[in-house]
């Protein structure tokens, strides 16, 4: 166990990291949490945050929108009058780390934005340990209420007059990167155990989990096979994510990240809209991803699976890589036109 010297009011004291994630988060003793990053320096672009613009930049413009929870909207530029549909964005990083500021979502989800003609707007999430599950669950839900709000009756302020103005409620699109698109299905299942009347004029018209985290306890194939080639993925960041996320003695067969497992409600009890699964070839979670589509289909759920040849977890998120590599250049340019494609179909 480390110790590390601080200092309060104006006496030394000793705390203890009782959890470490190599890079990226120390848990102490006293409950307090430390997320300065301590890996690759060359790492460290990728976590910078975007700020807002409303001068079109590549054909969006970016607005945080504050409220409970607080709010990020990518605007593409689009034809006058013409209303948008909504991506709904919940970020990765196993429910502990990440900001959905960051530019590893904003070069990507701009560029969404504004091939898909879509608005995307993602959620503040509070994050484990300090903030278990269900807590992001409960915060998407509540992103979704705040939507219904504007729908319903738009305030009078201009967060919610450029939602109103903008978008199309009526196709509200749940889309998350990881531990995010877990979020998806989670947040899915409570949307649809309330009636269509609760909702409208809202409607959740679709769910696009990519590289979503499901596990089992037991180790998948391609997680023993398979090698991480990112400090933005291993087994280590997948275990004890998990173990500080989840309900305290909860495992990973739980229903949040097994929904397709024996504790789960019965998929084909479960009511969901349809789904577009990314799934990565060479991603460690590839199988478990696989199995969850497959029990989706068995259980009569409308799934499709859009597989990404070469690539890993979120290569989509890796700036440099979507710049500099051509596989990784091409999968991304694929991703977005199947976004495009199954959001114009719905």
């Amino acid at each position: 166990m480390v110790s590390t010297a601080v200092t309060y009011q104006n006496q030394p004291m000793t705390k203890k990291v009782v959890e470490e994630v190599s890079g990226w988060l120390r848990v102490f003793d006293d409950g307090s949490v430390d997320r300065t990053w301590t890996g690759p320096p060359e790492a460290l672009p990728l976590m910078e945050p975007v700020p807002t613009y409303d001068v079109s930049r590549d054909g969006i413009t970016l607005h945080d929108l504050p409220g409970s929870p607080n709010l990020r909207l990518y605007l593409p530029e689009s034809d006058a009058g013409k209303k948008l549909p909504i991506l709904l964005h919940f970020q990765g990083g196993g429910f502990c780390i990440s900001h959905h500021s960051w530019l590893m979502y904003h070069q990507f989800y701009a560029r969404v934005a504004r091939d898909v003609q879509a608005a995307v707007v993602s959620v503040e999430l509070p994050l484990a340990p300090e903030h278990r599950l269900p807590a992001a669950i409960d915060t998407c839900f509540a992103a979704l209420l705040s939507l219904r709000s504007v729908a319903r009756s738009p305030a009078d302020d201009p967060a919610s007059d450029i939602l109103f103005d903008n978008v199309d409620f009526s196709r509200v699109f749940l889309i998350g990167d990881s531990s995010g698109g877990q979020l998806v299905h989670a947040v899915a299942a409570k949307v649809f155990e309330e009636k269509d009347e609760f909702w409208a004029p809202l409607k959740v018209a679709g769910g696009i989990p990519l590289h979503p985290g499901f596990v089992r306890s037991t180790r998948s194939r391609s997680e023993l096979d398979l090698k991480a080639d990112s400090v933005f993925f291993t087994l280590d960041m997948l275990d004890k994510f998990l173990e500080l996320a989840l309900p305290v003695g909860a495992t990973k067969d739980h229903p949040y990240t097994c929904p397709m497992g024996e504790a789960a409600p019965p998929l084909d009890t479960v009511r969901l809209p349809p789904f577009l699964v990314g799934v990565a070839e060479l991603d460690l979670v590839r199988d478990t991803n696989l199995e969850y589509c497959e029990a989706m289909k068995k259980a009569g759920k409308e799934v499709e699976v859009l597989i990404s040849r070469g690539v890993s977890h979120c290569f989509y998120l890796n700036k440099f890589a979507v710049d500099m590599d051509p596989t990784t250049g091409e999968r991304t340019r694929e991703l977005i036109a199947a976004i495009k494609d199954f959001v114009e179909r719905h």
